[in-house]
C-alpha cells in the first residue's frame, strides 16, 4: 500500500521579521531579515511531511486574492497538494505577523487564525488512498467528519493540540494520538506552567489524563527543550507513562523556534503514515523538531534533516 498523509486545518500567510529585541509601547525597531511565506500548523506539517518523503494533501482554506495566491504558490513549490475549501472566497486567508528575537530564537506571533474563515465542510473522499490523518483543531466543521471517517477506516489520526477550543472535545473523540503544546490548557485544570517540581509533574499528569478521557489512546505534551511527557493506554486498558528526552541544543545554537511544534507534528504524522508505532513516530517527531531550532524558519532545517540528533526514551516516568 502506498503512503499518503492528509492534513486538515489552518493555512496562514506569515510575515516574519528578525529583531534584536521586541519593541516597547510606541516604539519602532529596525528588522534585519524579512520572509513572507505560507504558515499555519497544518500547512507547515504538510510541507514537512512532503520534505520527509511522504506525499501529502492539505485540506484547508485559502480563498481568492493576492495573499491567497502567495500562499498557494508556496504550497505548490513545497510539493503539497491542496484542497481549498473556500476557493473563490475573498479575504479569508489569515495573516500572521511574526517577530523572531535574534540570539534566543524566541518568537512573538499576532494572528487572527481562522476567525475570518467561513464555516466549511469537506468531502471525506479526500481520504482515498491515505494512510494517516493530521488535524490541527481549526476548521472543525471539516476536520471532525474527516477524522471520524479516518478512524472508522482504521487510519491513525493525530491531533496537533495547540490550544483548547470549543470544538476540541469533538475532535478528541475521533483521534487516536493527541500531541499537545505546553500552551494548551484544559478548562478547569491548573496551568502546569505556573507550578514547579512535584506540583508541576502532577499538573501535567492531570492534563494528560483529562485529554485521554475524551478518547485518544496516546496523549503527549511537549515542553520546549524539556521532556515530552507521554501517556499511552495499552491493551487491556492499562496505562503506561513515558518520556521522550530531546537531544540537548546549546543556547548559542538556537536560531529560531518558529514552527518547531509544527515540525514535531508533521514529522510524527509522516512516520505514522509510513506505519510506525506511536512511540517511534513521536521519537522521530522530536528528533526533527530538535534539528529545526538550529535553523531559520519552520522549514529551513530540512536540508540538514540527517544531523546526528537522537532523543532518549525514558519508560516508567
Amino acid at each position: 500500500m502506498s503512503t499518503r498523509l492528509v492534513c486538515c486545518g489552518l493555512t496562514t500567510l506569515d510575515v516574519t521579521q528578525v529583531v534584536d529585541r521586541l519593541p516597547g509601547a510606541d516604539e519602532k525597531v529596525v528588522a534585519d531579515g524579512l520572509d513572507v511565506t505560507f504558515g499555519g500548523p497544518a500547512a507547515n506539517a504538510a510541507a514537512v511531511a512532503v520534505a520527509l518523503g511522504v506525499p501529502t494533501t492539505l485540506v484547508t482554506v485559502l480563498g481568492a486574492g493576492p495573499l491567497a495566491d502567495v500562499a498557494r504558490a508556496g504550497l505548490a513549490a513545497a510539493g503539497v497538494d491542496v484542497v481549498d475549501l473556500a476557493r473563490g472566497a475573498e479575504g479569508v486567508l489569515p495573516v500572521s505577523t511574526v517577530l523572531v528575537t535574534r540570539g534566543t530564537g524566541e518568537r512573538a506571533v499576532v494572528s487572527v487564525n481562522g476567525a475570518r474563515a467561513p464555516h466549511v465542510a469537506a468531502d471525506v473522499r479526500v481520504l482515498d488512498g491515505a494512510t494517516a490523518l493530521l488535524v490541527d483543531g481549526h476548521h472543525a466543521g471539516a476536520a471532525v467528519p474527516v477524522a471520524r471517517a479516518a478512524r472508522a477506516a482504521g487510519l491513525p489520526v493525530l491531533l496537533d493540540g495547540g490550544s483548547w477550543k470549543p470544538t476540541t472535545p469533538d475532535l478528541l473523540a475521533v483521534v487516536d494520538h493527541a500531541v499537545l503544546s505546553a500552551d494548551l490548557l484544559v478548562p478547569g485544570l491548573a496551568d502546569p506552567r505556573a507550578a514547579t517540581g512535584a506540583e508541576q509533574e502532577a499538573a501535567v499528569a492531570a492534563v494528560l489524563a483529562a485529554v485521554a478521557a475524551h478518547g485518544p489512546r496516546v496523549v503527549a505534551r511537549s515542553a520546549g527543550a524539556g521532556d515530552v511527557r507521554v501517556r499511552r493506554t495499552v491493551a487491556g486498558g492499562g496505562v503506561v507513562h513515558e518520556r521522550v528526552r530531546p537531544a540537548r541544543v546549546g543556547a548559542g545554537d538556537v536560531v529560531d523556534t518558529l514552527g518547531a511544534g509544527d515540525v514535531l507534528h508533521g514529522a510524527t504524522a509522516a512516520a505514522l503514515a509510513r506505519g510506525s508505532g506511536s512511540l517511534d513516530a513521536l521519537v522521530e517527531g522530536v528528533r526533527c523538531a530538535t534539528v529545526s531550532v538550529r535553523h531559520a524558519g519552520a522549514r529551513g532545517w530540512l536540508a540538514a534533516a540527517d544531523e546526528g540528533v537522537v532523543p532518549e526514551v525514558l519508560t516508567g516516568a
